[in-house]
């Protein structure tokens, strides 16, 4: 599991790939995303383009993170499902709580001003 973060627009975009699971990848999450909040960021774009996998400890992490984040005013969206990722979401009916985007730039341009 690997996590790179970069800036575009005032928005941190986190480029994840690999496997979100129990252990190492929902720790990697978690981290990435705790550490951005501690620097203050409220808009933050997970692109899980390149993620393969997720279970039920990396969807638990992506809820928290979300949760953590919209409790402090602040902004979480996903970009990029692979299908095993958008029907994972599908069948826990997650995919209507995250705001889903397809499109970088549409998803950079959605986030509140």
């Amino acid at each position: 599991m690997k996590a790179s973060t970069r800036q575009v627009n005032g928005v941190a975009v986190v480029d994840m790939s690999g496997r979100i699971t129990l252990g190492e990848g929902s720790v990697v999450l978690r981290e990435t995303v705790r550490d951005l909040i501690t620097k203050g960021e409220k808009k933050i774009l997970l692109n899980l383009g390149n993620v393969t996998y997720i279970d039920s400890s990396g969807i638990g992490e992506l809820v928290s993170a979300f949760t953590t984040l919209r409790n402090q005013g602040g902004e979480l969206k996903l970009l990029n499902l692979t299908k095993k990722v958008h029907d994972l979401l599908q069948i826990t009916k997650l995919y209507t709580v995250f705001d889903v985007k397809d499109d970088e730039a549409a998803a950079i341009a959605s986030f509140k001003k």
